[in-house]
């Protein structure tokens, strides 16, 4: 693989598409302690695409009502 934009877009998209499937962060396939760069690179992103993915996830819900617990 090589570490250029295109990759690491895909990579985004595949950890986006982990998060919606409802797998948990630890599921990434890739090792972020590896020797390997690719590895590494591979899980920084899919990582980046998982959390974009939780965020927006948690912006489009709507607040809960405040109780005034009176």
């Amino acid at each position: 693989m090589q570490l250029n934009r295109q990759n690491a877009l895909a990579l985004m998209n595949e950890g986006k598409a982990a998060q919606k499937a409802g797998d948990p962060s630890d599921s990434c396939p890739y090792d972020r302690l590896s020797v390997d760069k690719e590895q590494r690179f591979a899980y920084r992103y899919w990582s980046r695409g998982w959390s974009m993915a939780r965020s927006e996830a948690e912006s489009a819900q709507p607040e809960p009502a405040a109780t005034t617990g009176h």
